[in-house]
Formats: structure tokens, C-alpha cells, sequence
């Protein structure tokens, strides 16, 4: 499963001349559903999109702060080409998951996401139709998420179960003293410096 994080100031999407959804600050996620995507691949790309600390805290101390911590919007929006493979220049999208199969996974992963967090930030496209996505992108930031490759062997699937959570409790803890001293001998790039060009980036996608 992939998804393009964007942090955003607003967004929205139009179908025809109908806007079906719109956000304010927050983040855009476009998502892409393999043929070979399970629950376990949905269950890693909901906990990583609520939990990316993409956005200041309250004293403006950057990449601090999730979705969730600032009660922001979450707009998603299936987009199967970002399971294209290129053949010579032309697209092919037969790794995609076909739309019969899914439309009701997607729509699982938006209620599993509205349970995770609260379920009015959470907004949606129109699965299947052409759709126009205006993005205004704060930064720009873009984040692309893959989650890991699947494994058949239960001792290796606890593994990375574990692996994970003793990584995403220590991000949790506070830093040790001696992780502080050691972070005030690097020098630290500017974090309000732009990465690209300032101000509205705005873009029109199929699905």
C-alpha cells in the first residue's frame, strides 16, 4: 500500500462542477491499494498517517506535532496510479487492486481511520470518479509512505510487530540527558527554511 502525505494549508476535491469534499489545515493523503494489500498494510498506513509529526507545537518547535495532536483535517483520496509500472511510456496499472475489491477495503481503512481519531476531520473523495484535487501545500512538505513488505512466517511477522512497537514507544519517550547534549554539538538546519517554491501549489489529479 502507498500514500502522498502532503501537509496543507487547504485542499479540496471537485467532481464536475460539485465540490464533494474540502479541508482546512491538515493533510491530503492520496491512496494507493495494491493487489497484494492486506489489513496488516492498512492497519501500518493508518497508524503512521495520524501519528507523522509534520507540524509545529505551540511554541513553533517544528516536525513536533501529529494530525492529531492539533486536531486538524484529514482529506483522502484513492488514487490507483500510484501503482503504475511503466511499459516503454505507457502506464500500466494491473498491480492496482481492481475497484470491485477495492472500494470496500478503502472504505475500511476511512472508518479505521474515523475510529482512530475522530470521525468529522476525516474527509473523503469520490471513489472511482475523475476527480479535480486543488492542494495548497504548506512548505511544500510531502511525505510517500510504502508499508513493509509481507511475510508468511508468524516468528517473523512478531518480530517486526515487535520491532515497531519498542520503536514507536521510544519516540514517545523524552529525549535522555545525554541524547540533549549530544543534539546541542550538531549544528541544526533552519526549520522554517523552505524545501521549494513558497505559496500556493496547487495540482489537478486523476484517480
Amino acid at each position: 500500500m502507498k500514500a502522498i502525505v502532503q501537509r496543507v494549508t487547504k485542499a479540496t476535491v471537485t467532481v464536475g462542477e460539485e465540490q464533494v469534499s474540502s479541508i482546512g489545515r491538515g493533510l491530503c493523503v492520496l491512496l494507493g491499494i495494491s493487489v497484494d494489500d492486506t489489513q496488516r498494510d492498512a492497519d501500518y498506513i493508518v497508524r503512521k498517517i495520524l501519528n507523522l509529526r509534520l507540524f509545529e507545537d505551540e511554541n513553533g518547535r517544528a516536525w513536533s506535532k501529529s494530525v492529531m495532536d492539533r486536531d486538524f483535517e484529514v482529506l483522502c483520496v484513492s488514487q490507483f496510479t500510484l501503482h503504475c509500472i511503466l511499459k516503454g511510456n505507457k502506464p500500466d496499472f494491473h498491480s492496482a487492486m481492481p475497484a470491485e475489491l477495492a472500494q470496500p477495503f478503502y472504505n475500511s481503512i476511512l472508518e479505521n481511520m474515523r475510529s482512530a481519531y475522530k470521525p468529522e476531520l476525516i474527509k473523503d473523495g469520490k471513489f472511482g470518479a475523475y476527480m479535480q484535487v486543488h492542494i495548497q501545500n504548506d512548505g511544500p512538505v510531502t511525505i510517500e509512505l510504502t508499508s513493509p513488505a509481507g511475510t508468511t512466517d508468524p516468528k517473523q511477522l512478531s518480530k517486526q510487530e515487535k520491532q515497531q512497537q519498542r520503536k514507536e514507544k521510544t519516540r514517545t519517550k523524552g529525549p535522555s540527558e545525554s541524547g540533549r547534549d549530544k543534539g546541542t554539538l550538531r549544528s541544526r538546519p533552519d526549520p522554517n527554511a523552505s524545501s521549494g517554491a513558497e505559496g500556493d501549489v496547487s495540482s489537478e489529479r486523476e484517480p
